[in-house]
């Protein structure tokens, strides 16, 4: 390989992560003058009659589209299952069912095919909560937790924070079951609701509101050294640009430049080419060959717009998530937390869960594959064996076995590849089940007595001086004591939660900062950082009766939560709260309650990741196989779906499997 064949840095030489993606491509980018990127024409995309895996991408945009065998959209069907439940069957015996975890996926699963008469067993590894990756830290619901922060009305998600308008089948949902949803302000707003765009961008030492830098982004992408072409291109714009040349495929701008959808047949077909062409590609290599954008544009748009951590990772991954919610998208939380509906489902079902229930084996018939040690009893009585062990949490490990006529799996694949299987499944099931990539995600939540983010400078002055008079001046003139003494000192901070070892942590590791920006005054929103903590987001709503609030202090995926996952709590929380200080000022300290919640998805013992985020590739190789039934073996989970990590990618395929076998 000569060096014209790799992309070189603006300055010289050539990154490890430029290197990676050239060495693994026929096609690439090479450097111009200034740094800008060249790409060379990628190959042409087949047509619609060539490439022997056009039917395979065919099959990816009908998951994607949601439509069955013979492109018939299949969401008006799913709704009407929710609401009506299963069709009535002809000749249908009920049948014993098992369904291995208590996750949204098996929730919907075991309350549709208990409502169709079917006797269902619900098996959760968890001792006392439902939910899988919808998990609300809490006082009471159906887990009894202790309460987690000093406010006792206090909660916070350590998963599932927001749920798409666009979603129909969770929105089905919560309105059957009468939940309470509010706006989700996933940008900040004003007292009045109006958007503000008062939260921070601080990245390469610059600080600057969201609004300022839409309008003038100049200074802060020339700190990332992007050529003059996008000196004035907010990041944003400069993302879109380079997507919308693909979203032309099954998409067009109205009269009114709005992108709306082409009729469904072009829309299928748009979205195969697309699969087709760019399947086998990672983000970088399009934001690279294809977008011809120059490395240091691409950090620009991986810092401000959350794609560096998906940069080696699917294109069409990240390409789904960005073309299904569009800027216009309503985003809505559940008041009391994400779990309210697990919560509903639960109770639905509770008498056939059974907690503290985890499989280690399970064993089924399958005539194309039996078993050579129990071939002899696989024709008559049930169908599947499940080996359970309890985690042994409040007496002795207890194992227990369960017979059914069919099986449900939700777990993700994850945590499967520890079960084991008799027989194997099918290769192509093993390798999904080996090499589907999920990937990390943690977060770090820290409560504050006062919801600071909402105040002006007046509310400033005024809490401040109430600690000690003259202290809204220090912050402002970096007098303010440094050491940790001023820690939780609000008076409307509650005692006994900040802990030694957290002032110890602070005191060795706070930021040193003698700037103190100007108060935020904003609802809901959050901003973006380039430190450790990545992403902060305010609550876009009050907990009645509560002056405080809890802020997700990081939100980070990838190697950045790897990082997060390497410290114990007693160090997570004050490392938390010093970047938050870089951001918003050292004076938020005084509301700090000490309390706080992390949540490291990795490290889940029953998640074992975020969720499946697909490698380059993957949608066509591993895709079709992982729905697919084996015996009376059938899948479910948002990992089935083609909205990983999405709710509305778990109800989907519970509907769908619950549909295999009612039907059956």
């Amino acid at each position: 390989m000569t060096e014209d064949h790799l992309v070189a840095r603006p300055n010289g030489g050539f990154s490890r992560r430029s290197f990676a993606a050239a060495a693994g491509t026929a096609t690439v980018a090479t450097a111009l003058p200034g740094g800008v990127a060249a790409a060379l024409p990628a190959p042409a995309a087949p047509s619609d009659d060539r490439g022997s895996d056009f039917g395979r991408c065919l099959a990816v945009a009908r998951a994607l589209l949601v439509l069955d065998s013979d492109d018939r959209p299949l969401v008006p069907r799913y709704q009407r299952v929710l609401r009506e439940g299963l069709p009535a069957q002809r000749r249908t015996r009920p049948k014993d069912v098992l369904v291995i975890g208590a996750g949204p996926a098996g929730l919907v699963t075991a309350w549709l095919l208990k409502r169709a008469g079917h006797r269902v067993t619900v098996l959760e590894a968890n001792g006392n909560r439902a939910g899988g990756r919808i998990k609300t830290f809490r006082a009471g619901g159906h887990e009894h937790a202790e309460q987690p922060f000093a406010d006792p009305r206090q909660y916070a998600e350590a998963g599932a924070m927001r749920i798409p308008g666009s979603h129909p089948l969770v929105m089905e949902l919560i309105d059957q079951f009468g939940l309470k949803k509010r706006r989700f302000h996933y940008v900040d707003v004003d007292h009045e609701g109006r958007p503000a765009g008062r939260t921070w961008i601080h990245v390469n030492g610059i600080r600057m509101r969201r609004a300022d830098y839409a309008r003038a982004p100049r200074r802060i992408n020339r700190s990332f050294g992007v050529p003059r072409a996008h000196w004035d291109i907010p990041a944003a714009t400069i993302l879109r640009s380079a997507l919308d040349p693909v979203r032309d495929e099954f998409s067009q701008v109205d009269r009114d430049g709005k992108r709306v959808d082409k009729p469904l047949p072009e829309r299928l077909r748009g979205w195969a080419r697309v699969v087709q062409r760019f399947g086998d590609w990672s983000m970088f290599r399009f934001l690279t060959e294809h977008a011809g954008l120059d490395e240091r544009t691409i950090d620009l748009i991986g810092t401000l717009e959350n794609l560096t951590s998906r940069l080696p990772l699917s294109f069409i991954h990240s390409f789904i998530g960005s073309s299904l919610i569009s800027p216009d998208t309503p985003f809505y939380e559940l008041e009391g937390g994400t779990a309210v509906l697990p919560d509903a489902l639960l109770e639905r079902v509770r008498k056939d869960v059974r907690f503290d229930r985890r499989v280690t084996r399970i064993e089924y018939h399958h005539p194309d594959r039996p078993s050579p040690d129990t071939e002899h009893v696989r024709s008559k009585g049930p169908h599947v064996w499940v080996d359970t062990v309890s985690e042994g949490r409040d007496g002795p490990v207890v194992r227990e076995q369960f017979t059914a006529d069919v099986a449900v799996v939700t777990v993700p694949f994850s945590g499967l590849r520890h079960v084991q299987i008799d027989p194997p499944v099918s290769y192509r099931k093993r390798r999904a089940v080996c090499e589907l990539h999920y990937d990390s995600a943690t977060k770090v939540l820290l409560e504050f007595s006062r919801r600071w983010w909402e105040f002006d400078e007046a509310d400033w002055k005024r809490e401040l001086d109430a600690v000690d008079p003259g202290l809204y001046d220090a912050y402002r003139t970096g007098r303010a004591a440094a050491d940790g003494r001023l820690l939780g000192a609000h008076p409307s901070v509650p005692a006994g939660h900040v802990t030694a070892g957290q002032r110890t942590h602070y005191a060795a590791n706070r930021a040193i900062a003698r700037d103190q920006p100007e108060a935020v005054d904003v609802v809901g929103g959050g901003s973006v950082s380039d430190n450790a903590n990545r992403f902060m987001f305010h609550p876009s709503h009050p907990v009645p009766g509560s002056a405080g609030g809890v802020v997700l202090a990081s939100y980070s995926w990838a190697d950045d939560a790897l990082r997060w996952d390497s410290l114990d709590d007693e160090a997570r929380y004050p490392h938390a709260l010093c970047g938050l200080q870089q951001v918003y000022g050292q004076r938020i300290e005084v509301f700090y309650t000490g309390a706080g919640r992390t949540q490291s998805w990795l490290r889940d013992p029953y998640a074992y990741g975020e969720a499946s985020v697909l490698l380059p590739g993957q949608h066509t190789e591993l895709l079709t196989a992982i729905p697919e039934p084996e015996g009376p073996l059938h899948f479910a989970g948002d990992h089935t779906s083609v909205k990983p990590a999405w709710i509305e990618g778990a109800v989907e395929s519970a509907v769908r499997a619950s549909l295999e076998i009612h039907t059956a």
